[in-house]
């Protein structure tokens, strides 16, 4: 309930956690369904620091709520895994064998959550890990559904249990960043934490991590790779704005503060809090790319803003080369990560790769009897979501081009307009100039 009223509400407990659940006229959905196919770490350590190895690293987790009585109950949650035998079905995106073999790892052949009925009541079931490593195994614990405070999955702590608690930090790892220009341009101080905020905090940090960069030590002169990683980070920089020479980090150990830095060619520096909104969240997402230990899923909501439309494709090769390369192996150069990114602008859509394209396409559909408008997403066609989910209509190529081109035409001086010829000629639009027409692609199809 805490979480599902934290999506509208703040936590404010008078909200109405029904208002989440999808309506269509007097009809109100009493059920939410998820479902997440992901691919998770093989090593890592549980709460308490212990080891945990995945039994494999292919899952499929799905949870079914339903509201009763203004109460969230769970009607199913279940984990289960994928073999290296089935995981090129369900990997339709193209990627290499070798990818493919260095990310899947494992076998497992009983699920890890399940949940079955007995009479009038659901049971969910958190079976242990099996193998050389897990001694002991036992019965898989029931849990009466209905009286779960929380899914079964996000109270898993233990060794035992490792494939669930490795899928738990991998779901915990996924973020909404919101990179706030407030947050990005403060100093960090010493204890600062050294990974970067979902706002953008931690920037001078983190960067001072992957530099090495100690106190009163600008820079680690026995760790050659710092310095190529912030070369790597101002020439990705470089790519938004002219004439960027170096990024650095300084610390101030009289502050105990660390403090990051960009140098332009002519020797000026500017520190972080002088730069422009576009450029610090351009230079966190380089940032990001460099850091080996962000991994994960990474969302942001319309990237474009603050970058000039002419720069809007340096920003979607950024974004493309944050996530993996599955062409080829996973590696600490080539990290698990996948990008996902909501926008409303045509000129990002216009430049980004057709296979990218998801559109949120609202349509009339009916279900149990009840009719009402619902997103669909939709691709287009000849891509490798077409040909995975060929019965899935295609985007009408209609849509795409009204939306690239959303600027109504010239009216012409034989058009109706209401009165409005006068007032448009006295405040022409920008592109109805004809120094700027002339160069317009609709102008010379138009000759």
């Amino acid at each position: 309930m805490e979480a599902a009223l934290s999506v509208r509400g703040e936590g404010d407990r008078s909200f109405d956690v029904q208002t989440i659940f999808h309506r269509a006229g007097d009809s109100q959905s009493t059920q939410m369904n998820f479902l997440v196919e992901m691919i998770i770490p093989r090593e890592g350590v549980d709460h308490l620091g212990q080891d945990a190895r995945a039994a494999i690293t292919f899952l499929r987790y799905e949870l079914d709520l339903q509201l009763r009585d203004q109460t969230l109950t769970i009607r199913r949650e279940s984990l289960t895994h994928i073999n290296l035998s089935e995981a090129r079905e369900h990997l339709a995106f193209p990627h290499s064998a070798a990818w493919r073999r260095s990310v899947v790892q494992g076998r497992r052949t009983v699920p890890f959550i399940s949940t079955d009925s007995r009479g009038s009541k659901v049971y969910v079931k958190l079976h242990q890990d099996q193998g050389k490593d897990y001694r002991g195994g036992g019965k898989p614990r029931p849990h009466v559904a209905e009286r779960l405070p929380r899914t079964v999955l996000s109270d898993v702590n233990a060794a035992e249990n490792a494939t669930a608690v490795l899928a738990r930090q991998e779901m915990r790892s996924w973020r909404l960043l919101q990179l706030e220009p407030s947050a990005l341009r403060s100093p960090d101080p010493y204890t600062a934490p050294t990974a970067l905020a979902t706002n953008g905090a931690h920037l001078a940090a983190t960067l001072a991590r992957l530099s090495k960069v100690h106190r009163s030590q600008p820079l680690d002169e026995e760790a050659p790779e710092a310095g190529a990683i912030t070369a790597r980070i101002a020439n990705r920089l470089a790519e938004l704005i002219d004439g960027v020479r170096a990024v650095r980090v300084d610390p101030d150990d009289r502050r105990e503060l660390f403090t990051l830095k960009l140098t332009e060619s002519d020797g000026t520096e500017h520190e972080a809090r002088s730069l422009s909104d576009g450029t610090l969240r351009f230079l966190a997402l380089a940032i990001l790319e460099n850091d080996p230990t962000a991994q994960g899923v990474l969302c942001l909501e319309e990237p474009e803003n603050g970058i000039h439309p002419e720069r809007i494709p340096a920003m979607l090769r950024l974004l493309s080369d944050l996530a993996v390369d599955p062409k080829h192996q996973a590696s600490p150069e080539n990290p698990l990560r996948q990008v996902i990114v909501n926008t409303h602008s045509p000129a990002v859509v216009a430049q980004v790769q057709d296979e990218d394209l998801l559109v949120a396409d609202p349509v009339w559909v009916t279900v149990d009897s009840t009719s009402g408008m619902r997103p669909s997403f939709r691709w287009l066609k000849d891509t490798w979501r077409a040909k995975a989910w060929p019965k899935v209509p295609a985007l009408a190529p209609g849509l795409v081009v009204s939306y690239l081109n959303p600027l109504e035409p010239r009216p012409t001086e034989n058009e109706d307009l209401n009165n409005q010829t006068e007032s448009l000629q006295k405040t022409p639009r920008v592109i109805d100039r004809p120094d700027i027409q002339m160069w317009l692609p609709a102008f010379h199809q138009s000759q």
